[in-house]
């Protein structure tokens, strides 16, 4: 405790400013006082109903997130994307604060504020400070219904799982456990996990090759050669013993997966295997010169002795 600190200051200081009226009374702040305090040009201001801010000036993300806990009540919790910003997964618009309530606590969203009552509260939450926010499988799970496009919910899920934030296994369980058809976008997205697509340009791939009806090839899969571990290419069509690499550093995020690109390259190539490189903007603008190359080389290609493939989802 800092010297002479009083239990107010300490409770503001820990609570980054923000506190509520009944925190505010407790202290001996009277109702008069506060009324002056938060006058218009006042030192404080209202955030949200009976929450406010001790200081003046444009509120920062923690003090809202702050706010709109203590607005919600005892045992509330982030979720949504104020939770992936403090797990530091993605990249996702803070449009409101999203706060999990007691389905029993009969409590309106406000402002900046977005409750979502639910008869599934966490048994355990995290904590920054005096904030608490759901483990990131859940805030994936609140977060993805609210996508738009695909591709957000493929990037979003990538990051989660290759940051190692969360793992699919229990993705997967939170689904499980949810029961509604807004987690449409999060199950196909899911899905094609499970079939060994681990990012979002990968997906692409998995789309074009499908739409265009290339043969499907197996996703991620360990390949041995005689045995012995050669590589784990993007995509892999045994049958013509072709490879392909969407090559990304912003997907692939772990600096020895970009490092190990050529010597993964060098090993395939020296086995026999024809390796096809794409960008994630060629999938994205120039997909039928992508067709082609894949189209040429499942024709020039052939199946390559002493081969053998894993696949990653098994």
């Amino acid at each position: 405790m800092r010297a002479n600190e009083t239990d107010g200051s300490r409770l503001l200081r820990k609570q980054l400013g923000v506190a509520s009226r009944q925190q505010l009374i407790s202290f001996g702040v009277t109702p008069a006082a506060l009324l002056h305090r938060t006058r218009a040009g006042g030192p404080w201001q209202r955030l949200l109903p009976a929450v406010y801010l001790t200081v003046t000036g444009q509120p920062t993300t923690e003090q809202q997130e702050m706010a709109a806990l203590l607005y919600a009540g005892p045992g509330s919790v982030l979720t949504g994307p104020a939770a992936l910003r403090l797990h530091e997964i993605g990249n996702v618009r803070l449009s409101a604060i999203d706060v999990l309530i007691p389905f029993e606590r009969k409590r309106a969203s406000c402002g900046f504020a977005e409750l979502h009552r639910t008869r599934r509260m966490p048994k355990m939450a995290l904590m920054e400070g005096e904030r608490a926010f759901v483990l990131a499988a859940r805030a994936v799970a609140d977060t993805v219904p609210g996508l738009q496009r695909l591709s957000d919910a493929r990037a979003l899920v990538a990051a989660a799982v290759q940051q190692r934030r969360c793992t699919v296994t229990e993705l997967a369980e939170e689904i499980r456990r949810r029961h509604t058809p807004r987690d449409a976008l999060l199950r196909t997205v899911l899905a094609e996990v499970a079939a060994g697509i681990r990012s979002a340009p990968e997906a692409e791939l998995g789309d074009l090759v499908r739409q265009s009806g290339l043969p499907t090839p197996m996703y991620n899969p360990r390949l041995y050669l005689h045995g012995q571990f050669l590589a784990e290419p993007d995509a892999w069509w045994k049958d013509a013993g072709v490879a392909a690499e969407v090559d990304s550093r912003e997907y692939h995020l772990l600096p020895a997966d970009w490092a190990y690109t050529l010597s993964r390259h060098d090993r395939m190539t020296a086995a026999g295997i024809l390796v096809l490189h794409f960008t994630p903007a060629q999938l994205r603008t120039e997909p039928q010169l992508v067709v082609q190359q894949i189209s040429a080389a499942l024709r020039a290609g052939r199946p390559i002795d002493g081969i053998t493939a894993r696949s990653a989802a098994a």
